[in-house]
């Protein structure tokens, strides 16, 4: 899988280029990594709602193909956008999805910290109180009523688009950032969700290494497939 370190830049023209090598690749085509800083923007996902928008201020609105509701983007965040054959990978959205949150709980691990997720709620999240999460509250469905999120904040956000089994879009971490931007909107849809950064968690680390970090975890959870004998026949 190649890496490539794109410096700050714009949503929209990444997004495109993102889409256009998506559409151009082939069977024989090698996965990318994409890891790129943007500058201040929104992000919406196909089914997400302008309410879940509560006051933009001069932060621009970007309408995209990927799923989920909306979530913001700026400097301090490392973005990383795997370009993957899951038909290579051997592997299903679902699984897809599960191997990027791995390499992010991987990333929190590697700085003394403990990444969770929620049942049907896309992304990592950390507890608030620096506390272990307990095994209740993974063991299954909570009861009735009960807050998800209760005690946690949303450190990574993620949001997929796979078509013809290549896939784009990815996930994003909070590094050190303006975590204001997010209390003008209902992040990833939820009201209230808090969202923080692994400054705000007392790690003190660059944009590169954790850029670097996640990087590496990504390639481990996305192995080179081992070509055999009638594989490339088959994929086309």
């Amino acid at each position: 899988m190649q890496i490539k370190r794109i410096t700050t830049a714009d949503y929209a023209p990444v997004y495109a280029a993102m889409r256009e090598f998506t559409a151009q690749r082939t069977a024989e085509t090698e996965d990318e990594l994409w890891l790129v800083e943007h500058g201040p923007v929104y992000t919406l996902g196909l089914a997400g709602k302008r309410e879940h928008i509560l006051n933009p201020h001069d932060i621009p609105v970007v309408s995209t193909d990927r799923g989920g509701q909306v979530t913001f983007h700026g400097p301090g965040q490392v973005v990383a956008y795997p370009l993957i054959d899951l038909r290579r990978q051997g592997i299903y959205v679902k699984e897809y999805v599960h191997r990027i949150e791995t390499a992010v709980i991987c990333v929190l691990a590697d700085y003394g910290l403990i990444g969770q997720r929620v049942p049907n709620a896309p992304g990592i999240y950390v507890r608030l109180d620096g506390r272990a999460p307990s095994l209740a509250a993974s063991a299954g469905p909570q009861p009735a009523g009960a807050d998800p999120f209760a005690g946690l904040g949303k450190i990574a956000a993620l949001g997929v688009k796979v078509t013809n089994h290549r896939t784009y879009h990815g996930v994003a971490l909070n590094v050190a950032m303006d975590l204001a931007p997010f209390n003008w909107i209902n992040p990833c849809g939820y009201a209230g969700l808090a969202t923080v950064d692994l400054a705000k968690l007392g790690v003190q680390t660059s944009w590169d290494d954790a850029a670097a970090r996640l990087a590496h975890h990504l390639a481990r959870v996305f192995p080179a497939p081992v070509a055999v004998a009638g594989d490339a026949a088959a994929a086309r």
